[in-house]
């Protein structure tokens, strides 16, 4: 089965995520990560779903989301014309000895130390998940004490952008 990544444009309206979660669970598909946040546009959202499946299933579950009446736009994004990015905050424990290295290693990963304790560093690094799991596995000797991830954010590269009359439709 593949992957595949949903951008999902609905109003901003109280219960949208829940119509549009509950249309996958009666169907029996399984959401892999879920990321909802306002646009620039306070009225609407945007959703990126990540689903497994094959074409079929896929076009399924586009097809019944659109029917949704706040879904203005669902879209595949295909990665090689996207950018996909995860937000991942790890606590790892620390030591005098081991702070050093793990500095180190977090430099490398480009990521950013965001809370200091005697006992532990939290790093915030951005980026697609092989980097992020990377990173992670970087970690492992020195004790990941918690971690959380957002689930994946993307959008089309280049100028592309949702069509200006369903974007305008909502600015009235």
């Amino acid at each position: 089965m593949n992957k595949y990544v949903l951008s999902v444009l609905v109003r901003n309206h109280s219960g949208v995520l829940r119509r549009v979660s509950g249309l996958f669970a009666r169907r029996g598909y399984n959401i892999e990560s879920l990321t909802v946040g306002v646009t620039e546009n306070a009225k609407l959202s945007r959703m990126t779903v990540v689903v497994c499946g094959d074409e079929y299933i896929v076009d399924q579950i586009t097809k019944q989301v659109s029917k949704l009446v706040e879904v203005i736009k669902v879209e595949i994004l295909k990665q090689e014309k996207s950018v996909y990015r995860e937000l991942l905050l790890v606590k790892v424990k620390t030591t005098k000895d081991t702070r050093a290295e793990i500095l180190e290693i977090s430099n490398i990963f480009r990521s950013h130390v965001v809370d200091v304790s005697a006992g532990s560093l939290v790093l915030e690094a951005t980026g697609d998940a092989n980097k992020l799991t990377a990173f992670l596995r970087m970690l492992e000797p020195f004790t990941i004490l918690e971690i959380v991830r957002t689930g994946l954010a993307a959008l089309q590269r280049g100028e592309t952008v949702f069509s200006e009359e369903e974007r305008s439709e909502d600015n009235a």
